[in-house]
């Protein structure tokens, strides 16, 4: 019922579509991008829905305050206390490594200000775990959600992100300005 629901509500009525051409293995990150509004997590609960994917995605503490943070570790977030130093990818790493089932989205930019220092724990957590990543992306203007690409982490980091980044630099956030993939070389 709430599938169904949420394809007619993502598809019928706010006239999204998707080009997704892979099936997610049951351990996988899940790279989001752009993230410049509070709107991609609806739009990203709406298809995760839509399509019957159950995973987790990283948010930061202040949204997990009374009855939002029981919704939201509900619906799988897990959050992320920026002022503390832990070690938070190699807990994850570690996590992937001992559970059945492990998807974890994650947004690069780690904020919806524009931010060309994309933050690397996605990275170090799919190569911690030995995990694929996935790239997704939000094109407002084409109101697509698209999964063209995933990558296997070479350890290269340099070289893995800069594919990373060219995937996404033509995807639209809902606020194009507040998106950037920085300096392609």
């Amino acid at each position: 019922m709430l599938q169904t629901l949420s394809k007619f509500l993502l598809y019928k009525c706010m006239g999204w579509k998707k080009d997704v051409r892979f099936k997610l293995p049951k351990k996988a990150i899940i790279c989001l991008a752009p993230h410049t509004s509070n709107w991609d997590f609806l739009i990203g609960q709406l298809y995760a829905e839509a399509e019957g994917l159950k995973g987790n995605f990283l948010m930061k503490k202040e949204w997990f305050i009374g009855p939002l943070g029981i919704l939201f570790r509900k619906l799988g977030g897990i959050p992320v206390y920026r002022d503390k130093h832990t070690s938070m990818t190699d807990r994850l790493a570690e996590m992937a490594k001992e559970v059945d089932k492990f998807q974890l989205c994650i947004t690069p930019e780690g904020t919806r200000s524009l931010n060309s220092n994309w933050k690397m724990g996605f990275y170090y957590i799919a190569k911690k775990a030995n995990l694929p990543i996935f790239l997704y992306g939000l094109d407002y203007e084409r109101k697509l959600i698209a999964c063209t690409k995933f990558i296997n982490p070479s350890g290269d980091i340099d070289t893995d992100i800069q594919d990373i980044k060219s995937y996404f630099k033509d995807f639209k956030g809902k606020y194009p300005e507040l998106f950037t993939v920085g300096e392609i070389g």
